[in-house]
């Protein structure tokens, strides 16, 4: 039988060429399977340079993040750093209780008012500071003079850079006793209000005082998400007769909804910490009861009662907490389809 000359398509002779020689069902030559992967030694060589540049960062990482880890112990002891001079020896040296600071723990009254409050402050920011650089971060974008739009960022972004002394001593004198309201309330015939030392409004306060100071920094985080959307996207939606509200919501929201993922994890990880010195500085004013913290439930304990190991527990609840938080947004990140803090 008589054989074609006629050759084969390119197509056709790559499909030959991939098709497998031996048992087991694999496709691909073995070069094919292997292209792209270097071993470690290899990778090493590559990238000594970049990791030379890390080892300084990795360093600190490892000296002021997870070698305290460590310092947990001190949470199933009765600590006295006064044993020693040096906080090993009195590590070591300080008497074993187990769980037992933990069950006392459970049984504080006060420290489930902390747990309270600190939920109740984490669900009023997620509420109604979260969604504030957001909104924020539209209108500027929305703005068509660059001028204008520099002027504005860089007002909203100022007090960022100003302490927690600062901003609320700027709120008590616009919201004290003898503050700008109180004063205009009294010169109309009307009692005034002492917003500062009000118990049953302070979480609102201590909102609107996260929201004035740091709204600015979570805007250039969005301003970044909205600079890379293609300018054709929107030029396609308003050919296609899509409107201002609706070129918001079908192409801006879409773009910042990975972004909107990450930081939503984050700040869920960082519920229980709502803010130590903020706190700290009020606290007087308006009474443990509207103002203790799990931080300051800490502090007090720890520092001001010299009780390290109950202190101690209590952080280590803590921390167990925010990481299963952070865990289960991360998981709900991904149904939702987006990356989150790590992939899948």
């Amino acid at each position: 039988m008589a054989h074609s000359t006629v050759p084969r398509s390119g197509t056709e002779a790559d499909a030959t060429e991939r098709t497998p020689v031996a048992s087991g069902g694999a496709t691909g030559t073995r070069d094919d399977r292997h292209r792209g992967r270097l071993s470690l030694r290899t990778r090493i060589r590559r990238d000594r340079v970049l990791l030379l540049m890390t080892l300084p960062a990795v360093f600190l990482l490892l000296l002021f993040n997870y070698l305290p880890i460590l310092g947990n112990v001190v949470a199933f002891q009765d600590y006295d750093p006064y044993l020693s001079d040096n906080g090993v020896v009195s590590i070591l040296h300080s008497p074993w209780v187990g769980v037992e600071n933990f069950r006392a723990i459970f049984a504080d009254s006060a420290f489930w008012s902390a747990m309270r409050n600190t939920l109740i402050l984490f669900f009023l920011q997620l509420v109604l500071y979260f969604p504030v650089p957001i909104l924020l971060a539209l209108l500027i974008n929305s703005v068509v003079r660059p001028r204008v739009r520099a002027v504005a960022q860089a007002v909203l972004y100022l007090p960022h850079f100003f302490s927690w002394v600062l901003v609320i001593a700027v709120f008590q004198q616009l919201l004290g006793g003898a503050g700008l309201l109180s004063q205009l309330l009294r010169q109309h015939g009307y009692d005034g209000l002492d917003i500062m030392t009000d118990p049953t409004t302070f979480k609102f306060l201590l909102t609107a005082q996260s929201v004035w100071k740091d709204a600015g920094w979570g805007i250039i985080v969005f301003l970044a998400a909205l600079a890379s959307v293609s300018p054709d996207l929107y030029e396609a939606a308003a050919m296609d007769g899509a409107g201002r509200w609706r070129r918001i919501w079908h192409v801006t929201l879409p773009a910042l909804r990975p972004v909107i993922a990450l930081l939503l994890v984050l700040r869920v990880g960082d519920a229980l910490t709502v803010g130590f010195e903020q706190i700290l500085l009020q606290r007087d004013a308006v009474g443990p009861g509207a103002a203790e913290v799990l931080d300051t439930f800490v502090w007090w304990n720890g520092v001001r009662n010299q009780d390290f190991g109950y202190a101690a527990a209590a952080g280590l609840i803590k921390g167990v907490v925010s990481l299963g938080l952070v865990l289960a947004a991360n998981k709900v990140a991904h149904l939702m389809g987006e990356q989150g803090v790590y992939r899948k």
